[in-house]
């Protein structure tokens, strides 16, 4: 099913509410006036509120996507979708997406 492609302008949380940011992007194709994110982009993630050990195992400090785009690449590397699955590390949650360009979906 189609979902929007994500740019670097996204919103995307970890699950604790954590602001991940992508390390880099793509800046040779932009949607709605920034660059694409691929699966090759990590996330780092700032001001992860889980607890270190012991009494956790947090806070969430990077994240990869583990899916991706099946049919949209850019230079040979799926771009990423609202929808995609993702882990964080070290805690192994997910990032959500809260909001993202409404122009550009993909597959």
């Amino acid at each position: 099913m189609a979902s929007f492609v994500l740019n670097q302008g996204a919103t995307v949380l970890c699950a604790h509410g954590g602001i991940a940011k992508p390390l880099s992007a793509k800046p040779r194709v932009m949607v709605s006036g920034e660059p694409v994110v691929t699966m090759a982009d990590a996330y780092a993630i700032a001001n992860c509120p889980l607890p270190p050990p012991p009494a956790a195992n947090g806070p969430c400090a990077i994240a990869r996507f583990t899916t991706a785009s099946t049919r949209v690449r850019i230079l040979g590397t799926p771009v990423l979708l609202k929808d995609n699955a993702s882990v964080c590390a070290p805690t192994g949650t997910s990032l959500l997406t809260t909001a993202t360009q409404t122009r550009v979906s993909a597959i």
